[in-house]
């Protein structure tokens, strides 16, 4: 019998429940996975608490994961038993085994394990879209980065650094500006003991930042507005500390003809070949070294509960594994 971490209602890390499960055989275009590591992300808990909701209960959470495939479905060519494979952005992976569409996983390069596979895939290709796409990044571009010594923050410092960007970091201790600084940020912020939008006009010589990439949420809105240059971009891509509040777009006129955007990493990898273009960039930056990936914790993955609770204490830098 298979198990898996399921929800029966919405509410705190207590809800996360350790359970036997029952997983059929794949369906057409689908494949069945023996997972070895499971992606823990902040989206993991908007699920939990129902900040986003899901389609129904009991509910497996948990957005990304990495295995071998057991099975292979009707009408499946290019996957095959055997194949090690990975995933970000679809729900279900809190089991040790899945069925999961055979288009919407892609084959591990022999050099990348399952661990570093399952600390990067989400993260990893959430920086990528971000730096690369949302706003593309380049050599002449200054930006801002809350949160710089998280998952995603510790994997943008490099990503930045390998295209030439000037990188300001904001984190909450002395501790992760050097973690941060260490992967690569220009410059870092510790927004506990410092105001960061005048470290960020100090930095910039009142010229402001082209973009600013705000995964916090309602407690970086709307400072991280005063952080930008005229015309420049706020990119909101998280909650951490609870979702940004409505607000009139009136205020984005009024501090420099501002852009605004939300994006997922759903929209960005929606077709095939988005996808794999975006996961094999990946896999060229780590295996070329120019991003180095490290899980900095792992738990089992019945104990999710206490990931959780490191999680929203913010007690956790870089990327947390769940090992089934």
């Amino acid at each position: 019998m298979a198990h898996a971490i399921r929800i029966h209602a919405n509410g705190g890390p207590e809800v996360l429940q350790w359970e036997t499960v029952e997983v059929g055989a794949p369906g057409p275009g689908e494949v069945r996975l023996r997972q070895s590591a499971v992606g823990l992300n902040y989206i993991d808990v908007y699920h939990r608490s129902g900040l986003y909701k899901l389609a129904a209960f009991p509910a497996v959470i948990g957005m990304e994961g990495a295995g071998t495939v057991e099975a292979v479905g009707p009408g499946v060519s290019e996957l095959e038993v055997g194949d090690r494979v990975a995933y970000p952005a679809v729900l279900g992976a809190y089991a040790d085994e899945r069925l999961i569409a055979a288009d919407r996983v892609v084959k591990l390069p022999g050099g990348i394990d399952d661990v570093t596979a399952a600390s990067m895939m989400m993260q990893g290709m959430t920086a990528r879209y971000l730096l690369r796409e949302t706003y593309r990044v380049t050599r002449d571009t200054v930006l801002l980065w809350h949160a710089a010594a998280g998952g995603v923050g510790l994997i943008a410092c490099q990503w930045a650094k390998a295209l030439g960007a000037t990188m300001i970091g904001t984190v909450g201790s002395e501790e992760k500006a050097q973690l941060a600084k260490a992967a690569g940020c220009t410059h870092v912020i510790n927004y506990r003991t410092g105001d960061y939008v005048e470290r960020v006009r100090e930095i910039t010589c009142g010229a402001g930042c082209d973009v600013v990439y705000d995964g916090v949420g309602k407690d970086t809105f709307p400072s991280s507005l005063d952080c930008l240059r005229p015309k420049g971009l706020w990119v909101s891509f998280g909650n951490a500390s609870g979702p940004v509040p409505p607000f009139d777009l009136q205020i984005l006129s009024a501090k420099g003809s501002l852009y605004a955007t939300r994006p997922t990493i759903m929209a960005y990898t929606a077709r095939r070949e988005d996808l794999l273009a975006n996961a094999h960039e990946l896999f060229d930056m780590v295996g070329k070294g120019a991003i180095r990936i490290a899980a900095s914790r792992t738990y089992p993955l019945r104990d999710a509960a206490q990931a959780h609770r490191a999680l929203e204490a913010r007690k956790t830098t870089g990327s947390i594994v769940l090992i089934p």
